[in-house]
């Protein structure tokens, strides 16, 4: 069951179904932001439902759809279906492969004036495969991010994973307490300059809360929890 949960003023996250990504479970979860006018910023849309859809509905009026990556983006159609005037954002990795729909300009490293200077952001580069737009909700301190930190649970792999799988996620560190990026994204940043600038850049905003798309979200201490899990990076 879809559950709606406020993790300060202004800001909740919506916890999905679990979905299959090249044969490993992965948990969804969707941030939403209800901007000073009353409208709603929806990162990363989960499925949606009819539980789902009307809380959403009793929170405002949906006018921004976020993809963060050119991985999250499967529910976008289906959201902007029932909320038609919303928006829609992405990189232009994301506006690429999803040709079918029609975005706003490209995301990059400054926030369009439409989200009245509450959202800011940062795009991390230097990897030929992918992406990702980094978002800061300035009210509540809270950083959001997609792939670059996964999280899991040790209860969550017993659960879902197989055998063979779990030592994969620790191995990796894509678990508690460190919170990485999958091991193939980041050998593939062949480049790390530009990312180590947008790390700067995001732990400058000096976090309090991380949530991800994919395990255990960080409900204090975000800034030192960011910088364990982008130590990758270097200096």
């Amino acid at each position: 069951m879809t559950q709606l949960q406020a993790i300060d003023a202004g800001i909740w996250i919506a916890e999905g179904g679990i979905v299959d990504f090249h044969g490993f479970p992965y948990p969804t979860r969707s941030v939403i932001v209800r901007l000073g006018g009353g409208d709603l910023w929806v990162w990363s849309p989960i499925a949606l439902n009819a539980e789902l859809q009307a809380a959403v509905d009793a929170l405002g009026r949906v006018r921004h759809l976020v993809s963060p990556n050119k991985i999250h983006h499967l529910y976008l159609q289906d959201w902007h279906a029932v909320w038609p005037d919303a928006a829609l954002w992405g990189p232009a990795s994301t506006i690429a492969k999803r040709r079918d729909l029609k975005f706003q300009a490209a995301l990059d490293n400054e926030p369009p004036a439409a989200w009245g200077g509450e959202i800011d952001l940062v795009r991390f580069t230097g990897s030929p495969f992918m992406d990702e737009v980094v978002f800061f909700h300035r009210a509540s301190r809270t950083a959001i991010l997609a792939d670059l930190s996964e999280n899991f649970t040790d209860d969550f792999l017993q659960r879902h994973w197989r055998g063979w799988q779990r030592p994969i996620a620790h191995i990796w560190r894509i678990t508690e307490p460190w919170g990485l990026a999958p091991l193939e994204w980041r050998l593939s940043f062949f480049r790390r300059g530009p990312a180590r600038a947008a790390r700067a850049r995001m732990l400058g905003w000096e976090p309090e809360r991380v949530v991800m798309a994919h395990g255990a979200w960080q409900q204090r201490d975000g800034r030192a929890y960011l910088e364990r899990a982008f130590a990758w990076l270097g200096d």
